[in-house]
């Protein structure tokens, strides 16, 4: 399986970092996305892609963080999108549930940001929150752009409003929730071919460890809440999700 979306790089992780990937591994984990969401963490994740061989990394700035986005940082993001073992410009997007940063800076750069994942041919992980009509507008903007809207929190339609554009849905440990219902509805009526596994470490760690450090290792339990919903089994949930990350990411 591969954890689509992960952020290894945060501090919680420094003490055993090592471990946890070697723990991931063990799950039956092969590949993490390490994610970045201003310019110091994007850096660590190109960092830690380059010294471990099954980390990849993605670059951006969030929208919390949009705000920071100065002259340069255009620039700036836009060579280290092309590091080596850099696979997607992320976590950019919109927040108007928490609004961190004014909504007309965030849609600005949002917007920038889109614009370097079109120019280095780069997929996009999309953060959206309460921001779902905004996102859909601003994508179609950049046709042939592709990517995953990442902890996907919409309604069935948009889901499906988002796949006939290409974009996969990102499915992270809220699945495993017992009030989840309308996120398990969605996963139901979507199809495996467009659905990603990522756990958010060390965040939205699934329902047995809730509250607790979220790590890669979990994402089986992830795998495991989407196939019974589904009706299949387990490994066909692995095998197919890990083709669909293999496509978007060119891993």
């Amino acid at each position: 399986m591969i954890d689509t979306h992960a952020h290894l790089q945060d501090q919680v992780f420094r003490p055993d970092q090592d471990t946890v990937i070697a723990r991931a591994l063990t799950a039956g984990i092969h590949h993490i996305i390490t994610v970045g969401y201003d310019y110091i963490s994007s850096q660590e994740a190109v960092a830690l892609a380059a010294r471990q061989e099954q980390v990849f990394a993605a670059v951006g700035i969030h929208p919390h963080d949009a705000a920071s986005w100065q002259e340069n940082t255009s620039t700036l993001l836009t060579d280290l999108g092309r590091q080596n073992k850099v696979v997607a410009i992320g976590e950019i997007g919109l927040d108007y549930y928490r609004d961190l940063s004014p909504r007309e800076v965030q849609k600005k750069v949002f917007a920038a940001q889109l614009e370097i994942a079109r120019k280095i041919s780069l997929p996009v992980i999309i953060h959206s929150r309460d921001a779902g009509e905004e996102i859909f507008g601003c994508i179609k903007d950049f046709p042939g752009l592709t990517g995953v809207v990442h902890c996907f929190s919409g309604t069935l339609l948009s889901a499906r409003k988002l796949i006939e554009l290409g974009w996969y849905i990102g499915i992270t440990g809220a699945v495993t929730f017992p009030k989840a219902t309308s996120l398990q509805e969605i996963v139901r009526g979507i199809p495996l071919e467009w659905l990603l596994l990522e756990t958010d470490a060390p965040y939205l760690a699934p329902q047995p460890h809730r509250g607790q450090r979220n790590e890669p290792s979990y994402l089986g339990e992830i795998a495991t809440a989407i196939a019974a919903l589904k009706n299949v089994e387990v490994p066909v949930v692995a095998e197919q999700t890990t083709k669909n990350a293999i496509k978007l990411f060119k891993l």
